[in-house]
């Protein structure tokens, strides 16, 4: 990104600016706004679509019932919701890539900014490793691991990742697009497959059974108390994580002052369809006390998806969940591998790390930072293989990166307050800035509290077990003295000071792209339609 601030002038070649904003400091070369306003929508999606919906949702009815699963989806889905709200603030306003380190870096401390950075670079580089213990999990579905080892599975999927984010931002852009369309139409169709099968109108009933509906849903909608409303408040915030890739991604995009606001806006009308939907239709289809509905070893076949086609007559249900839940896995793989490589980028731009991860190709991709990525992906695959210590040290970085998602929403609503004290204690109106959150101060105060009783709460069961189970409670809590130390370790290492709010820099890397004359197929483009409308919502 050009480290000195744009001008306000109006550029008349929209090729003239893109140049300029491609272009580095003393000339260098950088990322690129190569992501199309259809790719950046899809990804506010298709990062928050994955195993955790099509395998784990089941378990959070079985363990709480469909009530109780209601509520904790809703509650992470507003609080989501807020959090995006207050990234698209920031983001339009100062589209930059790897957007979380550098808020934390800009608007409050340069050891907030590496925190969060490193925090965030080994939470994807942890999460690629696991998508590739997936992938081979879900290939031994057809080709069992006694005829093709699962570590081949894995050099294949890595391999594709890689190259796939080696070419440019926008392969990147188009294989998220249509990977993230392909789960979205799996989530719509088992939508309609479930409505027809509430309404009889597809399946065989069991006249001995409940009859699907709301028979179903009243069972025991609340069970478990507190405990298990908790557990389900996690296991519905762990799902969501990855919906935070649009700031990461507004650095990259064409026209972010039009194209970031749109996908944030449509964000609260996808969690109710992909989310709040899909779980009440699974908990009016599927008894929550269904021996298989927990689930607790990830089987496709135990899938409530797959359950809810086969019940309905498809009898190819499990084949078809478990070719999309692998494209769920390849996208997660992807998203990942790009959002990590960002941040280490955006580190080496700050400082923060090796000045090598700081050099881009004329593609725009900064290379070093996808490969070292990659590495540590496939360093971190090795220690999860049994044959390897029984992957203890993998246990242990999982257990780091898991909540370091929760960590990342916390610093983005807390940025938020920053920049929103920032911008005001500067003399600056309100009303000049060309996205505004309409849900602040609540909206991150909300995030905030939320994440903090996920982070501080997660450990609970440990402690109300007859015997206090002591690896449970360091497995849960490891991830808050590492991020601690991490902090302080800079702060005494680079001597870093809290930034006075008329200190912060709001102007450095402010883009002007929104004043670029629109091309062709923008000024051809008409009001869209009532049904254009409609399919803009959903994609």
């Amino acid at each position: 990104m050009k480290e000195e601030a744009l001008s306000d002038e109006k550029y008349d070649d929209a090729q003239a600016l893109e140049d300029d904003i491609a272009t580095g400091h003393n000339g260098e070369r950088g990322l690129q706004r190569n992501l199309k306003s259809r790719h950046l929508a899809m990804i506010s999606l298709g990062g928050t679509i994955g195993t955790g919906l099509f395998l784990a949702s089941g378990g959070s009815i079985a363990s709480g019932g469909p009530g109780f699963s209601q509520v904790a989806y809703c509650l992470i889905g507003t609080m989501v919701y807020c959090f995006m709200s207050s990234l698209g603030e920031m983001a339009t306003y100062l589209p930059i890539s790897g957007s979380l380190n550098a808020y934390g870096t800009r608007f409050f401390d340069p050891a907030l900014g590496f925190t969060l950075g490193w925090t965030y670079w080994l939470s994807w580089s942890v999460t690629l490793a696991t998508e590739l213990v997936a992938s081979s999990v879900i290939i031994s579905y057809w080709i069992p691991l006694t005829q093709c080892p699962g570590w081949v599975w894995a050099v294949v999927f890595i391999v594709v990742l890689t190259a796939l984010n080696l070419i440019s931002v926008r392969a990147f852009g188009e294989t998220e697009y249509w990977l993230s369309l392909i789960k979205v139409l799996a989530v719509i169709v088992f939508i309609i497959v479930g409505f027809l099968y509430l309404g009889g109108a597809v399946g065989t009933r069991d006249p001995n059974a409940p009859k699907p509906g709301p028979e179903v849903f009243d069972m025991d909608p609340f069970k478990g108390g507190f405990a298990a409303l908790f557990s389900i408040f996690l296991n519905a915030g762990f799902s969501f994580q990855g919906a935070e890739l649009v700031g990461i991604a507004a650095g990259e995009t064409k026209n972010p002052r039009k194209n970031v606001p749109r996908a944030i806006r449509q964000v609260f009308w996808r969690i109710i369809m992909f989310y709040v939907l899909t779980i009440l239709i699974i908990g009016m289809c599927i008894p929550h006390n269904d021996p298989e509905l927990a689930n607790p070893d990830g089987d496709i076949k135990s899938s409530p998806f797959t359950r809810v086609f086969l019940n309905a007559g498809i009898s190819v249900g499990a084949d078809i969940m478990n070719a999309v839940i692998l494209i769920a896995i390849l996208s997660a793989g992807n998203s990942g591998l790009y959002a990590s490589s960002r941040a280490l980028h955006t580190l080496s731009k700050e400082g923060n790390a090796p000045k090598l991860f700081s050099y881009v190709n004329r593609h725009g991709v900064p290379v070093w930072c996808v490969l070292a990525t990659s590495l540590v992906g496939c360093l971190a695959f090795i220690i999860s293989l049994p044959q390897v210590g029984q992957g203890a040290a993998y246990d242990w970085l999982l257990s780091i990166s898991s909540t370091t998602g929760f960590i990342s929403w916390l610093g983005i609503a807390f940025c938020h307050i920053r920049f929103r004290m920032a911008y005001k204690a500067q003399g600056r109106s309100i009303k000049d800035l060309p996205f505004i959150s309409r849900l602040y101060p609540w909206g991150p105060i909300y995030t905030l509290i939320v994440c903090l009783v996920i982070l501080l709460g997660q450990g609970y069961f440990a402690f109300s077990a007859e015997k206090i189970e002591v690896k449970a409670v360091l497995s849960a809590y490891v991830t808050l003295p590492f991020v601690l130390c991490l902090y302080f370790g800079n702060k005494f290492w680079a001597k870093t000071k809290i930034l006075a709010l008329v200190d912060v820099d709001l102007d450095t890397g402010r883009s002007t792209i929104e004043t670029v004359a629109p091309n062709t197929e923008e000024r051809k483009s008409k009001t869209p339609t009532w049904w254009r409308r409609a399919v803009g919502v959903v994609f």
